[in-house]
């Protein structure tokens, strides 16, 4: 296990803001925190990075080197004025690392960015400035990586190049990556498994895909001939446009898709829709 955090408790005055939290996350995999604004997620993370002293626990981390993980907090730190590659250089100089000028090259290819641009990377995308902010996190080879709502404020093409990075480098580089989320959205098509949280406890932890699952109590059947179906009427159904939302639990899903089929109307998306308050009790 690269990191094992244990019964961390953290409070401002009589605010508790963690309550004996215990998360764990090994080589190669992907664990999301799920939780809302205000449940903790950003200071557990900043515990973990070492920014923050617990009032209680341990945080430790199976992985040797000079700097064993990596991280960014909210927005990544960057020089605004300066561009990718010099952001790049000036942070390995911070940092004490010799590096060449093909190696920081490389750490550009590495997150997808273009190496031939020399304006100022406030000219940059959302999404490309989290890309740098990962590669600036990553200088110093760390083996667990901490990711503080990257997600937020990127566009679509952004959330989908950042995902499909942050998967590489699991699966390619073997880092053990922690990442926060309040939408479930974005963690259910990344994680491996999940915690969630709320107001600084772990409610519910395991399998992503068993949380949600376990959580679901609708799912949406997409065909463009659904509102034909005599099958549906038989379930709590709501139509919109060729979408039809069935009150359905996860066991009985196979048995109206194959309905479905003998009426010849065939499924081109299904997708399980979770009751909120459910999961978050």
């Amino acid at each position: 296990m690269i990191l094992s955090a244990t019964d961390l408790c953290k409070s401002y005055g009589k605010l508790q803001v963690l309550k004996s939290v215990s998360i764990q996350c090994k080589a190669g995999e992907i664990c999301g925190v799920l939780g809302a604004n205000g449940a903790g997620k950003t200071t557990l993370f900043k515990i973990i990075l070492g920014l923050v002293k617990p009032n209680s626990g341990t945080v430790n981390l199976e992985a040797q080197g000079i700097k064993p993980i990596g991280g960014i907090i909210e927005k990544p730190a960057l020089y605004e004025y300066l561009n990718a590659y010099d952001n790049l250089n000036l942070f390995c100089k911070i940092q004490g690392l010799k590096v060449s000028k093909g190696d920081i090259l490389n750490r550009l290819l590495q997150v997808g960015l273009p190496i031939d641009r020399t304006d100022p990377v406030r000219n940059f995308s959302m999404g490309m400035k989290q890309r740098l902010g990962i590669s600036i996190a990553l200088l110093n080879n760390p083996k667990c990586l901490v990711l503080d709502e990257p997600f937020s404020g990127l566009d679509p093409l952004g959330i989908s190049a950042l995902r499909k990075l942050i998967i590489d480098l699991a699966e390619k580089e073997q880092l053990a990556i922690l990442i926060s989320s309040h939408i479930i959205e974005e963690l259910s098509k990344i994680c491996n498994t999940m915690y969630v949280m709320k107001q600084g406890e772990i409610i519910k932890s395991g399998l992503a895909q068993d949380i949600i699952l376990e959580n679901t109590t609708s799912f949406s059947f997409s065909a463009p001939n659904i509102k034909l179906s005599e099958a549906l009427k038989h379930y709590d159904v709501m139509y919109k446009g060729e979408i039809a939302h069935v009150t359905i639990t996860t066991n009985q899903v196979p048995k109206l898709i194959q309905e479905l089929a003998d009426e010849q109307i065939f499924i081109t998306s299904c997708v399980p829709e979770l009751d909120m308050d459910k999961l978050f009790q």
